[in-house]
């Protein structure tokens, strides 16, 4: 054992992974015959017992409709709901509870700002992405530039798979009115240098947004001092259930907005004759909500809250530099996306492999992962692959799972070859 795998093994005995994998029921179970390694966690995380029993708490002692009933459950479940939402509040260091809305995830989030930003766009406007972005951070800009006759402007990407800051400075000019980036790529695990990138847009007053769903694992964001207008992610890679998210955005900006959809809560007065809307954030949160999922989203928070951060970092490094160190051993391998700033996300291909042959296979060992084109297919395009395999770690994987994972590999490989 090198030095560096000393040290690895040290990190990952003082964060004592053992003790905390006890908090993921799910993970103590055999797959295939294999007990289960898994390693999807960018695709969706894993939800240790306090979010399951929050949830359940919820539905067996305060279940209720929020905000106005008359009675003592509906008071519990909206002291719960509007507690989940200070919570949140105070992850993001979100100056106001106002500026906290509940969505479906990531996705109707962006869709949310989208379309709320489409009176602003007119025809030679033009938004930037980046050609690493997911999809949703691409699509929906695409159907409101349609709409408006705005333009949609790639940033490029280094082929180590960082956003090239020529690129986006020579495309940053007086045309450009939204910036819309990852904070971190959920294919190649890259850290964005996002608070340089919207303090030069800011300077031309340029509207930002970042995509955060794959951030949010890994570390905690600070809204106020990245200054960005909107920023959003999903609970499910947070540790919390499915089916919500968070978008954060400035009150003022907030104001300006028309309501996404109609309907119950986002009121303020229904007549014939004219409709008024609710005050921040209920605007913006038409229907029931998800009151249960908010619950257990707030309880992921106060789980991950709970851990010593920097220990939990400090040992999901460990487990990518471990892999890194193994990649020579499979013959063929290569990893796609080099950034020197990246979170626990290996993507990589073998030569003569398909990404699907991979996933099949390690399946089979128990070992659970992503293939495909992650839904970022212009990113593909880039590297002229039609998809890759994805290892994403979580703070709840050990080193002795990463070995697991290309023992693996190495009997695949020998298996094509």
């Amino acid at each position: 054992m090198n030095d560096l795998s000393v040290a690895n093994t040290t990190i990952q005995k003082a964060f004592d992974v053992e003790a905390i994998r006890r908090d993921f029921p799910i993970l103590s179970q055999q797959v295939n015959g294999k007990p289960l390694v898994y390693l999807d966690n960018g695709a969706s995380a894993q939800k240790p017992l306090a979010v399951l029993d929050a949830m359940d708490r919820y539905y067996r002692e305060m279940h209720s409709n929020v905000h106005r009933g008359a009675h003592t459950l509906g008071d519990r479940a909206t002291t719960a709901f509007e507690g989940a939402r200070e919570t949140v509040r105070s992850f993001l260091n979100a100056g106001s509870t106002q500026e906290v809305i509940w969505t479906k995830g990531t996705t109707e989030a962006i869709n949310l700002v989208a379309n709320g930003l489409a009176p602003k766009l007119k025809a030679g406007d033009e938004i930037l992405v980046s050609h690493m972005e997911h999809h949703a951070n691409i699509v929906p800009w695409q159907m409101i530039a349609e709409r408006t006759g705005a333009k949609v402007v790639p940033i490029q990407v280094t082929p180590a798979g960082e956003l090239d800051q020529d690129s986006f400075n020579s495309l940053l000019n007086d045309r450009t009115r939204v910036l819309a980036v990852a904070h971190v790529s959920n294919v190649l695990g890259t850290i964005n240098p996002v608070a340089e990138m919207i303090a030069q847009a800011k300077a031309r007053g340029v509207i930002t947004l970042l995509d955060g769903a794959q951030a949010v694992p890994h570390f905690q964001p600070d809204v106020q001092a990245l200054d960005c207008d909107f920023y959003v992610f999903s609970s499910h890679k947070l540790f919390g259930p499915t089916g919500i998210g968070v978008l954060y955005g400035k009150a003022a900006l907030l104001e300006e907005m028309p309501p996404y959809q109609g309907g119950g809560e986002m009121i303020e007065r229904v007549s014939f004759e004219r409709t008024t809307w609710n005050v921040l954030p209920y605007k913006f949160e038409a229907g029931t909500p998800a009151i249960a999922e908010a619950v257990g989203l707030a309880a992921a928070i106060d789980y991950l809250s709970s851990l010593d951060r920097a220990a939990m970092e400090a040992a999901e490094n460990a487990l990518l530099e471990r892999a890194n160190q193994l990649v020579e051993t499979v013959p063929g391998m290569s990893v796609i996306g080099t950034a020197k700033q990246k979170v626990p996300v290996m993507s990589f291909k073998i030569d003569g492999l398909h990404p699907s042959d991979i996933g099949t296979l390690l399946d089979q060992q128990g070992i659970a992962i992503r293939t495909g084109h992650h839904c970022a297919m212009p990113l593909m395009d880039f590297y002229g692959v039609p998809g890759t395999a994805r290892a994403s770690f979580a703070f709840y994987n050990t080193l002795d799972e990463v070995e697991q994972l290309f023992t693996a590999l190495q009997k695949v490989q020998r298996l094509f070859a």
